[in-house]
């Protein structure tokens, strides 16, 4: 039958990779330290200067011009230190970012792009949501031409690369907040797969019918697990599930948990990725105690072993 992965909105493909990172940071940082040694090295002639005692050769020069700017002082060289240190960290940590959302996107593309041949996945640009476009153009360095005769200049460059990271860190903190709302976490943290999606023998009837989800066999009070990120819209009984509890993870895409022996949300709150929101159970139509998990988009069943499959790599990796 057919199965699906969505790709709306903010879903995290991603343009920036390390390298283009790194281009942005190390230009910047090159330039910084360049200024940085410029405003030692013009504190360090002074000294020379002052201390000089050979007189002067008998030859007609131009008078010296005096500093329109006095050198960094030591408390402003070690303010500026600190400053290029916290950059530091948070290009780190930025670098980390990027690399755990570009491998998600390189899984996502090549299952969607394998899932395409076969008619059975949209494309993830099919949506005008996010467009955008334009030339592909290297990106543009903090500048420092003045750095010898300008010792305000290293502030100024990391004010740039301060402003150029906040952007970045803007972009990713969006993009993460689309990878936690993609429901690909297990919903338990161990338990076999009992019932695949798609048609099947019904337990009860044992007539062919279709299975809109995926059965996971657990122990009563097992945990059951948020697969993403979202806003719980059910919390209750409902007809042929039991106990269950649907969350809404934005454009259209809902996830269902049924059978549940307890239920530990309430409707209206917020849950995190993998936080607990009920035990599972055997209640309604069951045969067992498992967790019944389907994944809808825009209220139609699509294969949840889509999704799964694409966080099982990440764990593999």
């Amino acid at each position: 039958m057919g199965s699906g992965i969505s790709c709306k909105r903010n879903d995290p493909y991603i343009v920036m990779r390390r390298g283009a990172l790194r281009s942005i940071v190390s230009t910047a940082c090159s330039a910084v330290l360049l200024a940085l040694a410029a405003g030692v090295a013009v504190g360090h002639a002074g000294v020379a200067v002052g201390h000089k005692s050979t007189p002067a050769p008998l030859v007609h020069r131009e008078p010296a011009r005096a500093p329109t700017t006095s050198p960094l002082t030591a408390s402003e060289l070690a303010r500026l230190h600190a400053a290029n240190a916290s950059l530091d960290a948070r290009i780190e940590r930025l670098a980390a970012q990027v690399d755990t959302l570009s491998a998600f996107d390189q899984r996502l593309r090549a299952r969607a792009t394998r899932a395409s041949a076969t008619g059975k996945v949209a494309s993830a640009r099919a949506s005008g949501d996010d467009a955008a476009g334009g030339p592909e153009l290297p990106p543009r360095p903090c500048q420092a031409s003045s750095a010898y005769s300008n010792p305000q200049i290293p502030r100024a460059e990391l004010d740039c690369l301060s402003t150029t990271l906040s952007a970045l860190e803007q972009d990713v903190a969006q993009r993460e907040a689309a990878l936690d709302a993609f429901p690909g976490r297990r919903p338990v943290a161990f338990g076999r797969t009992s019932s695949l999606f798609g048609n099947r023998l019904d337990p009860f009837t044992h007539h062919l019918s279709f299975h809109p989800g995926l059965d996971l066999s657990a122990p009563t009070g097992t945990p059951i697990l948020a697969a993403a990120g979202g806003r719980v819209i059910r919390a209750g009984p409902m007809p042929g599930y039991g106990n269950a509890v649907e969350i809404d993870h934005g454009h259209g895409v809902i996830t269902r948990y049924a059978h549940a022996s307890k239920i530990e949300v309430r409707v209206g709150q917020t849950v995190k990725p993998g936080e607990s929101i009920a035990e599972v159970g055997s209640t309604g139509r069951s045969t067992g105690p498992h967790l019944h998990f389907e994944v809808r988009v825009n209220d139609r069943p699509v294969n949840p072993a889509d999704y799964l499959a694409l966080f099982a790599g990440a764990s593999a990796a």
